[in-house]
């Protein structure tokens, strides 16, 4: 049993959308991911699910023995889920399908934020959620979201990115109209 909206998709895809602090790993999701430890091989990401997820020092554009990206503990890295099986370690990718980079790869600078899996799947929804479009009006702003409840958000000012996510933390229980009420009235606030 789990409660939440039940949702569907063109041709017979139902699901039950909850939010939740656990995230479980599911192939072709985007994540964000931490990197813990580095080895040969691969680096260890934690990417808030039950166990860490392996990253292949070769799962980049372009990845050879030669060209092994190095990354620090702590990194923040944008990624796909490629394998995720119960009781396995998931293993991530940072390129799409056809093994290019498109925006996969390390975040820099920026800011970053948990929040709950049902507030990160609002930001990736379609019609577009009402803060993001609201603020991609009237403000420059990057923003990546991962299905596992981590945000990130960069701007070339810091008071716009602390606006944002402060209004994104915000936003998840307010209905669409009460979003862009809040959007309007802190875009009055600073400019």
């Amino acid at each position: 049993m789990k409660a939440g909206k039940l949702r569907f998709s063109k041709p017979n895809k139902y699901w039950v959308e909850s939010s939740q602090k656990r995230y479980v790993p599911c192939v072709e999701d985007t994540v964000l991911g931490i990197v813990v430890d580095t080895r040969a091989d691969n680096f260890l990401v934690d990417i808030k699910g039950p166990a860490l997820a392996f990253l292949p020092v070769l799962a980049f554009e372009g990845g050879t023995r030669r060209n092994i990206p190095k990354f620090q503990q702590g990194t923040l890295i944008y990624a796909r889920v490629a394998k995720a099986n119960p009781g396995t370690n998931p293993e991530l990718s940072c390129t799409d399908a056809s093994g290019k980079a498109a925006e996969f790869g390390p975040l820099k600078d920026g800011y970053s934020f948990e929040c709950s899996t049902g507030l990160s799947r609002m930001l990736l929804s379609s019609p577009t959620c009402p803060v993001l479009e609201e603020f991609g009006k009237k403000l420059s702003f990057e923003i990546a979201v991962g299905l596992n409840g981590r945000v990130w958000v960069n701007a070339a000012s810091p008071s716009t990115i602390i606006v944002v996510s402060n209004a994104i933390m915000k936003s998840e229980s307010l209905s669409g109209v009460q979003q862009r009420i809040m959007v309007q009235k802190l875009l009055d606030r600073i400019q």
